[in-house]
């Protein structure tokens, strides 16, 4: 009941005052448990990279001058921080490959400069053929003068810079978010081991299967804003970016995809990783046409996931790493070399002839190689392994059945050593499991039988630390 006042106004009667004042307490409780929702703090920041001067494009062991360019190649960085404050930053890129001796001076910068380290940061690369040379990386690979030489040591200096400091800035843009992830799935990705690459568009017209393992899967991870405003979408797929062996600077089918996927959610990130595609190829290949049509396939994979309900991951960070040895099969002595400076394979000659002046210097070549291996746990639902170089499609399908759902399993991070084959690869020989390690530059032709079983030793350890 109301009662007129002394002024004569209508008042709330005690009851109903009471209930009103009841009611406005609970709801600001309610709003202020959500405000207090554990929450996730992330930051996104990129950067162009493509060259300003000539630099060679990587990859196919050729001169590879620039002479235009698709689009813009680009450097991404995604920092997450959890609610006791741990944080990890995923960084991801158009480089063909990062090799130790530009990601050592960020991994040691980061470090000094946010307290990030090693296990706190995984420098990952799409291993694009249309994007620059870096540092040491393939150093036997290209018929380079010394002109060249200096532009490489140039640019690779000036991306160490460029990274530390696009890390800053995405640890500077650490802010409210939620993350969630799902998985979409493209079957443009062929296991070139198994399939003759002229024979897979007669086979696909004809509805025949393909052969040999491969990962169709598209894992996504969103990070949204309180508002509900996709901040970025990280997603990954297990092939070669390598539809493209001109001379023009482009992303390739990741490239594309990104361009898309941004276009279609504006203000929005997108980021690739490479799962573990050492041993698939987008077939067929070499026209821009394909690459776009790849590129558009992956970003409807993604968006097809993104329309999806989506699981939430849960705001807590647990990170473990190590650099395990691989062994090599044998180290190349002075007699092999001798022979193989004699080679017709240019490439081999080179890494011979550098071979041999270094033993002369006095060196000695040391018996395997440091391997680096991640593991990140994000709340309970996410699970991260991250493996240097080119790891062939075996161990993405190994560590997913191993681990469960929510299993991602990357290839091409912070090093870009070479092939990685598993067990079967190498068993079975061929360009990734064989006697072509001279062509990374390494001091031997092939690595030991069970390089597989000493990763798989050292992923099951850091997942056991980071599950606990």
């Amino acid at each position: 009941m109301t009662t007129p006042s002394h002024t004569g106004r209508f008042e709330l009667g005690r009851p109903l005052l009471v209930l009103f004042l009841v009611t406005a307490s609970l709801a600001a409780t309610a709003q202020s448990a959500i405000t207090a929702e554990p929450q996730w703090k992330a930051g996104v920041a990129r950067a162009i990279i493509t060259p300003e001067k000539p630099v060679w494009l990587a990859g196919y062991g050729s001169k590879r001058a620039p002479d235009g360019q698709l689009h813009d190649l680009w450097m991404k960085a995604l920092a997450l921080e959890d609610t006791a404050g741990r944080r990890v930053v995923l960084i991801t890129s158009d480089f063909q490959g990062v090799p130790k001796v530009m990601s050592d001076p960020v991994f040691a910068q980061l470090e000094k400069k946010y307290q990030l380290q090693r296990q706190h940061v995984m420098f990952t690369f799409s291993h694009n053929h249309c994007g620059p040379r870096l540092g040491d990386d393939l150093v036997d690979y290209y018929p380079v003068d010394e002109d060249q030489v200096k532009l490489i040591e140039e640019y690779t200096a000036e991306m160490i810079d460029r990274t530390v400091e696009m890390v800053g800035e995405a640890l500077k843009n650490l802010a409210p978010a939620k993350l969630a992830q799902g998985a979409g799935h493209t079957t443009f990705a062929v296991n070139r081991r198994n399939n003759k690459e002229a024979d897979v568009p007669r086979l696909r017209k004809e509805g025949k299967p393909l052969k040999g393992p491969v990962d169709h899967s598209v894992p996504i991870l969103t990070v949204t804003r309180p508002d509900g405003k996709l901040a970025a979408v990280l997603f990954g797929y297990a092939c070669h970016p390598t539809t493209l062996s001109f001379t023009k600077w482009c992303g390739d089918y990741p490239g594309f995809a990104q361009i898309e996927i941004e276009r279609q959610h504006p203000g929005a990130t997108a980021m690739f990783v490479n799962t573990c595609g050492g041993d698939q190829n987008p077939l067929p290949r070499r026209k821009v046409e394909l690459c776009q049509h790849y590129g558009h396939m992956l970003a409807v994979a993604v968006e097809e996931a993104l329309e999806k309900p989506l699981k939430p991951v849960s705001p807590a960070i647990r990170t473990a790493f190590e650099q395990i040895e691989l062994p090599y099969l044998k180290v190349a002595a002075r007699a092999d070399l001798n022979v193989a400076v004699q080679s017709r394979n240019a490439i081999r000659k080179r890494w011979a002839a550098r071979m041999l002046r270094k033993l002369d210097a006095g060196e000695t070549f040391p018996a395997a190689y440091p391997y680096p291996v991640h593991a990140w746990q994000l709340g309970n639902e996410m699970l991260v392994i991250g493996m240097g170089a080119e790891t062939v499609v075996d161990y993405a399908l190994r560590f997913k059945k191993a681990f469960g759902p929510g299993t991602w399993v990357c290839g091409y991070a912070d090093d870009m050593i070479s092939y990685i084959p598993s067990r079967r690869v190498w068993e079975e020989g061929g360009y990734e499991g064989g006697s072509n390690l001279y062509e990374y530059g390494r001091p031997a032709y092939r690595w030991a039988g069970d390089v597989e079983e000493r990763i798989a030793r050292s992923v099951q350890k850091l997942v056991k630390q980071v599950k606990q």
